[in-house]
């Protein structure tokens, strides 16, 4: 394999359906690995520079942030299975279109996202009991709440750059070229780094600092991603007339990505319910909690990047009208994403303390959290079924039964089971109940949706969704 022919476009519709999978998988788990590295070195560098209670509102922030992005989620969720379909049928003026309209409904989305969030971002963060505590010791007048207001604020004017790359990325992705997008990311992710470092632990910028470096680097990765598809033409073409909206592809691109937008509400949703109960236990267990969430964000990157290759897989043989490959690579993906998923789970618990570490250097912190991360160990394996079969229906161009079933996990399950178990186990020593609530319940939401996932699809009605051409 030469150079370029890595670079370019890949047809999933030929060859053994586990390599095609897991050529794709690879760099995209590279891809993860060095998205998780943004959050991580934000936090360690917060952490370590700063202290636990600065961790806690870049923590504490992360929900909330999440939720502002659902929107462009779902644009990019849209897109990709738009564009893997019409990639898999060959259809150029399609693609054309998706690509262009996919860039307006994005711009458009970012001018509304600001105009309509900005002025709740501090009031939203006091309805759900932000910590009021002071960041560093003895500067009383800037809160936890403070930082978490001014994070999500400056991430909010500089969305543009995270929403971009996105969309621009999935729209690389479903073309089958995983390998351009990990190049970007890679780059974007030495910046962020390096800025992060510079803003906070030299210009001492604080928790803003971390925001700050984020954003540039983003856009960065965002302008790679707008050059690659430029130079993309082979396969369609890329002008102004493909970006004026178009009833068909603005219609398609938003009922395919709402359900999966709506998902990340919802879990976002959740995880910002949740937070006012975690808040409630006080800043330690908020900051056991982020370092969960990091530890966390390498743990899921398996099932993430088997999620995202199955639904590219799904979507150029869907589109080729390759049925029996579909559900030949459905096996085949799973069983590597759960093998993977066994392995990780392993690793967490022999070195879990370790992890933990490198994010604080309270020893009773790195305890907690690895208490509460081995309740969370072996839900790991739950998620990559959920994650493997969702990617098939959301390629297959069935993006609402997932979102029914994070509907029925998150606001049935999770939520309504972590607030259960707090109040049924308060006493006089622990007057919130137990904080292992957070984690007994998310074990449990990701179990059932396992079940319920492996049931619709056995179903078979994802079959039946596939994009009409305009």
């Amino acid at each position: 394999m030469n150079i370029k022919t890595l670079f370019a476009p890949a047809d999933m519709t030929q060859g053994a359906p586990w390599k095609s999978i897991l050529l794709f998988t690879v760099p995209m788990l590279i891809g993860n690995v060095a998205q998780q590295l943004y959050s991580t070195v934000d936090s360690v560098v917060v952490g370590k520079y700063i202290g636990d209670n600065a961790l806690s509102a870049v923590g504490s922030s992360l929900p909330i942030l999440n939720m502002l992005l659902v929107l462009f989620i779902g644009i990019s969720t849209g897109a990709t299975i738009m564009a893997s379909q019409f990639f898999g049928s060959k259809s150029r003026n399609d693609l054309s279109y998706t690509i262009g309209n996919s860039i307006t409904v994005t711009l458009i989305a970012c001018v509304a996202l600001i105009a309509v969030a900005a002025p709740f971002i501090r009031p939203l963060l006091t309805l759900l009991n932000t910590p009021t505590d002071p960041v560093v010791a003895g500067i009383e007048d800037y809160t936890v709440l403070d930082a978490c207001a001014d994070y999500l604020s400056i991430s909010l004017f500089g969305i543009a750059g995270m929403a971009f790359y996105n969309i621009l990325g999935g729209i690389i992705r479903g073309l089958g070229d995983s390998v351009s997008a990990l190049i970007y990311l890679l780059v974007a992710t030495v910046i962020n780094i390096f800025l992060d470092i510079l803003f906070v632990a030299s210009f001492g910028l604080g928790v803003s600092g971390v925001a700050w470096a984020t954003i540039i680097a983003q856009l960065i990765a965002s302008f790679l991603c707008l050059i690659k598809i430029i130079r993309m033409r082979e396969h369609f073409d890329f002008a102004l007339k493909y970006m004026k909206p178009v009833g068909h592809y603005v219609k398609t691109i938003i009922r395919l990505g709402l359900p999966s937008g709506l998902t990340q509400a919802i879990f976002s949703s959740a995880m910002i319910i949740v937070q006012s109960l975690t808040n409630r236990f006080g800043v330690q267990f908020v900051a056991a909690n982020i370092v969960i969430m990091r530890v966390d964000g390498f743990a899921m990157m398996p099932n993430f990047s088997f999620g995202t290759a199955l639904t590219t897989f799904a979507g150029q043989n869907v589109g080729a009208g390759r049925y029996d490959r579909v559900i030949k690579g459905a096996k085949q993906g799973t069983l590597m994403a759960v093998g993977c998923s066994v392995v990780l789970t392993l690793a967490i618990l022999l070195f879990g303390k370790p992890l933990m570490s490198i994010f604080t250097d309270t020893e009773e912190l790195v305890e907690m959290s690895y208490r509460l991360m081995f309740i969370l160990a072996f839900g790991y394996i739950a998620m990559a079924v959920t994650q493997s079969l969702s990617g098939i229906m959301r390629g297959a161009g069935d993006t609402m039964t997932p979102m029914w079933i994070s509907l029925v996990t998150s606001v049935v399950v999770r939520v309504p089971l972590a607030y259960i178990i707090s109040y049924l186990t308060v006493s006089e020593e622990l007057p919130h109940g137990i904080p292992q609530c957070i984690q007994i319940s998310l074990l449990v939401a990701w179990v059932a949706g396992a079940l319920l996932t492996t049931v619709f699809y056995a179903r078979g009605k994802w079959k039946t969704k596939a994009i009409k051409s305009n």
